[in-house]
Order: C-alpha cells, then sequence, then structure tokens
C-alpha cells in the first residue's frame, strides 16, 4: 500500500482532533474562567531510505533520504493567560487580577478555579454554583469552609483603655481648654457619653479632664476650690524636649490608670458603674500645629451582623450594628509551578497532577494576584483567532482528504495494468 494513504489518514485523524479543541473553545466563549485549549502538531517517525556519509578525498559527502509516514498530536495545551474582568456589582462576584486559583472542596476533595461566581448556602457556607465549599483561612490562620452566619451576634465588651493621639498645640493660651466627646462601655454593657477636657496650665503642661462633670463654670473659666466637681478625674500631662532632635513628647509615664465615675452620679459614694481605664498618652504630641488630640476608647456595646465584605486581599469582613467591623475569615489562593499540567474535570474545576506540581495555598497578594470583588473573569477565548484555526484546519482536512483520493486514484490504475 502507499505510504501517502497512511499520511493523509493520520492528518485526518490530526486535523479533526483540533477541531474538536476549536469547538470547545468556542461553546466556552461565555464560560466565566474558562481557559482555552490548543493543539500542536508534530511528525511521527521518518523511514530512512538511505543513510547520510561522510566526505572522502575525492568526494563529497551525502546526506540521508528519509520518508515521513505522517503526523501526530504532540500536545492539547491548556493557555492559562489572564482574561477581563467584567464588572457584575454583586458582592459574592469575585475575580482574580494575576495568578492563582479560587480552591473549593467537596469533602476532603481539593479543586481548583478561576470562576468566583460564589453563594451562600442555607448554612451560610460560602459555595460555588455545584455546592463545592470555598476555602478560607480563619482567625487562627486554619484553612476550612467559610461560614457567614447573618444571625451573628456581638457580645459587649467593658472599655479598659483609651488610646489618645494626634496633637496639642503648643500656641493654645493657658486655661484654654479644647473638649471631646467619646463613648465608653460599662461592665453591664452600657454605652456612657463622656466629655474629655483638655486644659493648658502652663509651658509644656495640660491637664486632662475624664468624664464626670464638666470642670468649667458657665463663663468658661475652670472651676476651683469648692466648685470643684468631685465625680471628674484629673491627669496632669506633662511634655518634655529632647536636647538633641528638639522634638517635645510626653513624659516618661504616659499611662495611668483611673476610675471613670459613673456618668449618672456625681456622689462617688454611689457609684455602681464605674469604669477602670487605662489612659494611654504615648503617641499624642505638642507642636505649633493646631490642636487634634483625640481618645479611641476600646469596648463596644452588643450588635448584630449587618453586612459583610470580602476585599482585594480576601479578608471576609462583617460589619456590626455596633459599628464594629471584625474579619470572619481570609479568602485561600492556589498558585502551582506549571499551571498548564492542571486536569480539567469540568463545571469550570481543575485538579492538580503529577505535572503541575502541588498545589502552594495562601492569601491574595502574598505572591498571587489580588481578588477583584463585585466582578467576574471572563473566558480567555478570542473568537477571531478559533475562526481562523477552525479555517485552517478545515483546509488541512480538506488536503489529506485530496491525498487519500488521490492514492486510491493511483491504486485503482495499477489494478487496471491487469486488464
Amino acid at each position: 500500500m502507499l505510504r501517502s494513504m497512511y499520511s493523509g489518514i493520520s492528518g485526518l485523524k490530526n486535523f479533526q482532533t483540533k477541531l474538536d479543541v476549536i469547538g470547545n473553545n468556542i461553546a466556552n466563549v461565555n464560560t466565566y474562567g474558562f481557559k482555552k485549549s490548543r493543539v500542536t502538531f508534530a511528525d511521527t517517525m521518518n523511514q530512512t531510505i538511505s543513510g547520510a556519509s561522510a566526505s572522502t578525498a575525492n568526494r563529497g559527502g551525502k546526506n540521508s533520504m528519509q520518508v515521513g509516514l505522517g503526523s501526530a498530536v504532540s500536545t492539547i495545551d491548556t493557555i492559562h493567560t489572564q482574561s477581563s474582568l467584567q464588572n457584575t456589582g454583586r458582592s459574592l462576584d469575585l475575580g482574580i487580577s494575576g495568578d492563582g486559583y479560587f480552591v473549593v472542596a467537596n469533602g476532603n476533595a481539593l479543586s481548583y478555579t478561576r470562576a468566583g461566581n460564589f453563594y451562600l448556602d442555607n448554612n451560610g457556607t460560602l459555595v460555588n454554583g455545584d455546592g463545592y465549599k470555598v476555602q478560607a483561612y480563619d482567625t487562627n490562620g486554619v484553612l476550612g469552609d467559610v461560614a457567614v452566619n447573618v444571625n451573628a451576634s456581638m457580645p459587649s465588651t467593658k472599655t479598659t483603655e483609651i488610646a489618645f493621639s494626634g496633637n496639642l498645640s503648643s500656641d493654645t493660651i493657658p486655661t484654654k481648654s479644647f473638649t471631646q466627646q467619646m463613648k465608653v462601655v460599662d461592665e453591664k454593657g452600657n454605652a456612657h457619653t463622656i466629655d474629655v477636657h483638655y486644659v493648658k496650665t502652663g509651658d509644656n503642661a495640660w491637664d486632662v479632664y475624664a468624664g464626670g462633670v464638666s470642670p468649667f463654670k458657665a463663663d468658661g473659666t475652670l472651676k476651683s476650690g469648692a466648685d470643684t466637681p468631685k465625680a471628674t478625674v484629673n491627669y496632669k500631662l506633662t511634655f518634655t524636649q529632647d536636647p538633641v532632635t528638639k522634638k517635645i513628647t510626653p513624659s516618661a509615664n504616659a499611662k495611668t490608670d483611673i476610675v471613670i465615675p459613673d456618668p449618672e452620679e456625681e456622689d462617688p459614694t454611689k457609684w455602681t458603674n464605674k469604669i477602670n481605664v487605662l489612659l494611654d498618652f504615648e503617641k499624642i504630641t505638642q507642636t505649633d500645629d493646631p490642636t487634634t488630640a483625640q481618645g479611641l476608647p476600646d469596648g463596644s456595646t452588643e450588635g448584630s451582623l449587618e453586612s459583610f465584605t470580602i476585599g482585594q486581599t480576601g479578608e471576609i469582613s462583617g460589619v456590626y450594628s455596633n459599628g464594629q467591623v471584625t474579619t470572619l475569615g481570609t479568602v485561600a489562593i492556589a498558585k502551582f509551578s506549571n499551571t498548564s499540567g492542571l486536569t480539567k474535570t469540568g463545571g469550570n474545576l481543575f485538579q492538580e497532577s503529577i505535572s503541575s506540581g502541588t498545589a502552594n495555598i495562601g492569601v491574595a497578594g502574598d505572591g498571587r494576584g489580588t481578588l477583584a470583588p463585585g466582578s467576574l473573569e471572563m473566558s480567555n477565548v478570542d473568537l477571531s483567532e478559533e475562526f481562523t484555526d477552525m479555517i485552517v484546519a478545515q483546509r488541512g482536512l480538506q488536503s489529506n482528504t485530496r491525498i487519500i483520493t488521490t492514492s486510491d486514484e493511483i491504486l485503482q490504475e495499477l489494478v487496471n495494468l491487469k486488464r
């Protein structure tokens, strides 16, 4: 039989495979997170008719003569190039800008995907469209399922410290005051609004009144003697200047424990909701800049989860009705040494293989891509490229059929020789 006929048959099979791959790419042109494939060919073994010979003193060398025996599929690659991100405005839609894959679990089996259209099931677990559970790190750094309990509540915490920062202007006139309001929480979880008054008493010296009745009279002057309210706590804040840097900073003893009196009772003997608080002045400064000093108390009242958001680095932040924001978990991102070695398993999922290497799982931004909340990654299929490849494959397939029909005609002529 003719070698050309078998070469044509191998070409037909290979171009059919190429058309199958092109057809699958086009079918998934609108599949979120889809990564296209391509086919490459290689020639098969070659039959050597005569070998090469070296040159001699009287005659030059001669090249070998070989006849190829057709083509074969060399590779079917998955192209993991970044595709464009489409804005959806949906909080549970996540795209990855850069390298990496979301990690989803079906039992103990882990799969990986670029499709970030996620949902919450009846237990508040973050899942993909097939119910695979999205994996994330909890606050202890343990990898597991993401659970968002929409009925979660945060218990109240008592105020134990007020951290002061900002600046007290050195240009302030002595006895001039500056007042700030803040909320503190007692042991029963009740919030109380207190006033903090800063009064300049001299060069680099301030009196700080925290809580209780205002230390000022109606005319704005400081109360003294018998007029001084016992329910107001006074702390003397002094600043010292570094002889080298000339920087003015709080004195060494810039922390103190005080008892904020019961905001509802002036008589100290009747205080029932008194709050032991540490005042921290270590970050406050005194320069000729305007006064911006402020105190930030810890503690919070009881609150319930109102909403949650997912940031660019994968943090799932829960927003509570008491104004507190806590991290519920951090979405995990996996990367591989050889992404082309991943095995497609359907449903926009990949699994690791011997060729891909072991998944390196971490958080977004740590050598991995960042998340784009409210968007999805589109398919990286280029229709113009696919249709061009389709035309080339079609013509290649037609050319191979011509080889087979031509070989058949030659065989027909040989059979007719007997006549």
